[in-house]
């Protein structure tokens, strides 16, 4: 099995469209398929501050459900954008305001038909992947090693939002530990949801999640190859969106 493990898109279509490109995928009837039977893996957070989340959410649900040519794992903002669709009363910030206007925007069947796509996407998705294939865990905001294999809510809250510590900093983002830098397994975690000018390696850790929203880049991870493939970002550049780890 060979996988190409892609970064946080939230709504940057036109990007992921030319990271498959890049990655030597071809486009056959609305969705994009390997020569050589790769399977893309989409780490999360697909929706949310860039300008096509809807087109996002249906060409992942086609690769995923539909034609079963994907994997994907939910992030901290397709869990939101779920809670939005069963109707709970969730604030529309933080990125959730740019897919409400596109959704708003539709015909009642295109958002009947939008709703229905993600919530079976979310719905069926698992909490992470585990590929023995290729010796990696995939999870949106990453896993602490004594919590594969599990499922639990404390293992939900860590691969949605990572290893908060309940506290803010003076821009009233979360603390987060760093969990990556106390990793000792040998199966690759590889994860997005904390933005990172550079794919972020740290004992068997990736991080790919390299702020394309924030106009740095689309990253993709190739295993077992171990490879970093990247697109450049057409989105305007915000520096102060982006986290810089102290060297270990």
């Amino acid at each position: 099995m060979k996988i190409d493990i892609i970064g946080d898109i939230h709504g940057c279509f036109e990007e992921l469209e030319q990271l498959f490109f890049k990655l030597g995928y071809k486009k056959e009837q609305g969705i994009f398929v390997h020569p050589e039977q790769r399977t893309p893996v989409f780490v999360g957070d697909i929706t949310d501050r860039g300008p096509h989340s809807l087109a996002v959410i249906t060409l992942v649900f086609k690769m995923v459900i539909t034609q079963q040519k994907a994997l994907y794992v939910p992030g901290n903002h397709c869990n939101k954008l779920y809670r939005y669709f069963i109707g709970n009363n969730v604030r529309i910030w933080h990125g959730l305001e740019t897919t409400v206007a596109e959704y708003k925007a539709c015909s009642k069947e295109e958002q009947a038909l939008i709703r229905e796509q993600f919530m079976t996407l979310y719905e069926q998705a698992p909490l992470y992947l585990q590929i023995p294939e290729v010796n990696a865990i995939v999870a949106h905001a990453g896993m602490k090693e004594v919590y594969i294999g599990r499922t639990d809510k404390q293992v939900e809250a860590f691969v949605l939002y990572g290893d908060t510590t309940g506290e803010k900093d003076s821009s009233g983002r979360p603390i987060r530990k760093d969990w990556a830098a106390h990793y000792k397994g040998d199966a690759w975690i590889v994860y997005g949801h904390t933005p990172v000018l550079k794919p972020r390696i740290i004992n068997r850790t990736i991080n790919i999640d390299t702020g394309c929203v924030f106009g740095n880049e689309l990253t993709a991870f190739r295993l077992p190859e171990e490879k970093i493939v990247a697109v450049p970002s057409q989105q305007p550049f915000q520096r102060d969106r982006f986290t810089f780890f102290a060297a270990h």
